[in-house]
């Protein structure tokens, strides 16, 4: 294995070097149930779906971790404004949240722990921490003492000194208050006897947003991690309380490597709901396809900022997505070519002595090269993209006057599609089921229906078989004009939206 990422921890881009050589051990800090999923979520998942796709492709054994967080002050909020019960609201959301990460092409991860289910091991590692000194009891909530772990700071770099309270969110003023630091944590809430909340040795309450990653990580995976990930957002205070709460309760590094993916942009302004800019995963399904949610997430590097531009009318109202839009035509280009390289006719396929295009011959192993060098995808979907040409070049070759295709090129064309799908999760549905999906969602947005332009295309058959070939081309010149690209052959019209 020759993978190379950007460690946060040492700043620097270093060997992934999993503990045993032949097992990496993955947690990926999963969503706060309390809404769907939203850009930020899909380009943190697709990033880590294709770090674990990466692996296994070079053979390793992945243990694949990613929570879901289902107790929280969050969930809490939004079903008093909802008047959902908590528990109700936080198993709807994660429900939509896993049908929407399948959507996005994501592998399910190998254990998806909830914080409703390791209340136990919450309890333990908290008392742990208390047995030791590094917490405290203060009015039935309990703090981890940072000035009990000399190193805190040391993922984000920060001092100490520096630091204010409540830099998640989740503590009021009064909470703020007992504590003896002003950046010392919640490890646990009490809470009112019939507010919601758990009994636990200190009494009814919730557990604290970051104990729970630590509790969870370290009951399916060990003491120390070989790879913790998560948005760029989380490095400072999530992070970074992890690793004090975990290092202090083991004396053992908490993680060897540290990844951390960029944020989601608009218009160059941090994607947030009090900018007005706020997409969820499906706001977005039923004008592009979701594969092209997926492409569009590798067309920049994973750790720089990812700017979504947007086209609006008038009235201010969003009327489009140019990046989507292109990433949907180059997924419907994939999924095309993939079609005609399936579609050759077995006479047109020979053996032959005829050396393979480079650009099929070595994709695979340039794929694995651009992944193994900081999950490079950007580099990755450019030699995709010299792939696809050579394979249409070579599907042209075949269907000339008395063409012909070497079967060895086409086999390792098709080993390529395989190596693409096995890598970055991409070109692996049936062909003609995603570009007649892609072609019906276009005709939709340009406000056509496709039963119409099948009852005008049938129209013209008619026309055609009694030779009124006048009244044939005004049919076809009028779809034209629509944007309809007519497709004439052996087995009848066909039909696309143009380009």
């Amino acid at each position: 294995m020759n993978v190379r990422l950007y460690n946060t921890l040492t700043g620097q881009k270093e060997p992934f070097e999993p503990a045993d050589p032949d097992h990496a051990r993955i947690y990926v800090c999963g969503p706060t149930v309390y809404d769907y999923a939203h850009l930020g979520h899909a380009r943190c998942y697709v990033v880590y779906d294709v770090l674990v796709r990466h692996l296994r492709s070079d053979g390793i054994k992945v243990t694949y971790v990613r929570n879901i967080t289902d107790v929280d002050d969050k969930i809490l909020k939004r079903a008093a404004e909802t008047g959902t019960e908590p528990t109700e609201l936080a198993t709807r959301f994660a429900a939509a949240y896993s049908e929407d990460m399948h959507r996005l092409g994501n592998l399910d991860p190998d254990i998806e722990p909830r914080v409703s289910t390791h209340l136990e091991d919450i309890f333990a590692l908290v008392q742990r921490l208390i047995d030791g000194g590094h917490a405290y009891l203060a009015d039935g909530d309990v703090y981890f003492s940072v000035e009990s772990f000399p190193e805190y700071g040391k993922l984000s770099h920060r001092d100490l000194g520096k630091m204010k309270a409540g830099a998640s969110d989740r503590l009021d003023g009064a909470q703020t208050a007992r504590k003896r630091h002003p950046a010392d944590f919640a490890l646990w809430k009490k809470s009112e006897d019939d507010a919601w909340g758990w009994e636990s040795p200190w009494g009814r309450g919730r557990p604290g947003w970051h104990i729970e990653c630590s509790a969870m990580s370290m009951k399916h995976l060990g003491d120390t991690l070989d790879l913790h990930g998560g948005g760029l957002d989380l490095v400072f205070p999530h992070h970074e309380n992890e690793i004090a709460q975990s290092e202090a309760a083991t004396g053992k590094p908490f993680s060897r490597c540290w990844m951390h993916n960029g944020f989601v942009e608009v218009d160059k302004e941090k994607m947030s709901k009090s900018l007005g800019n706020f997409f969820t995963a499906r706001d977005l399904f039923d004008r592009v396809e979701p594969e092209a949610i997926r492409y569009f997430m590798m067309t920049v590097h994973y750790r720089a900022p990812l700017n979504l531009d947007w086209n609006l009318d008038g009235a201010g109202n969003v009327t489009g997505f140019p990046q989507f839009e292109e990433a949907e035509r180059r997924v419907a280009y994939l999924y095309k070519t993939k079609q005609r390289l399936e579609g050759l006719p077995p006479k047109r396929v020979v053996d032959s002595d005829a050396p393979t295009p480079t650009e099929i011959a070595g994709f695979s192993e340039a794929l694995r090269e651009s992944l193994d060098d900081d999950l490079n995808m950007p580099i990755a979907l450019a030699k995709l993209a010299e792939f696809l040409k050579a394979v249409n070049e070579l599907c042209d070759g075949a269907m000339r006057k008395k063409g012909k295709a070497p079967r060895s090129s086409v086999e390792q064309a098709k080993a390529g599609f395989r190596a693409l799908e096995g890598e970055l999760g991409l070109g692996a549905e049936p062909a003609d089921v995603i570009l007649l999906r892609i072609r019906d969602r276009r005709a939709k947005v340009s406000g056509l229906e496709a039963s119409n332009i099948e009852r005008r295309i049938a129209e013209r058959t008619e026309a055609r078989e009694s030779k009124d070939f006048g009244e044939a081309d005004r049919i076809r010149d009028e779809l034209a004009a629509l944007g309809v690209e007519l497709l004439d052959g052996p087995e009848g019209t066909g039909w696309t939206m143009a380009d």
